[in-house]
């Protein structure tokens, strides 16, 4: 019988020696989100735009009016900075985790 191949599985809890299945090896290795991207959350239709392109703006400006759920809600600035690109209009209905905005 053949011997088994162990690999290290890292987790915030320590080092452990294990197996992993094919599935796991073929996976898209995560990465995380860019902080600059202006996600939607849930799916949703774009009520109205803000902002343009290479405006400044400070944390807590309405950049896009969304509407999902029967609800508008106000997407706003986390913090200052600069839209790069925006990558929706008014009208466009969004799935869910599609950037809207490119801030710098």
């Amino acid at each position: 019988m053949a011997e088994k191949q162990y690999d290290i599985l890292e987790t915030m809890h320590g080092c452990f020696q294990t197996t992993f299945s094919k599935k796991h090896l073929a996976r898209k290795p995560w990465e995380p989100e860019n902080p600059n991207h202006i996600k939607s959350n849930i799916p949703g239709t774009i009520v109205e735009v803000c902002v343009k392109e290479g405006q400044q703006v400070k944390a807590g400006d309405i950049l896009i009016v969304f509407k999902a759920m029967k609800m508008n809600n106000n997407i706003r600035a986390a913090k200052d900075g600069k839209v790069l690109k925006i990558d929706v209009k008014a009208g466009d209905n969004v799935p869910n985790h599609t950037v809207m905005i490119e801030m710098e």
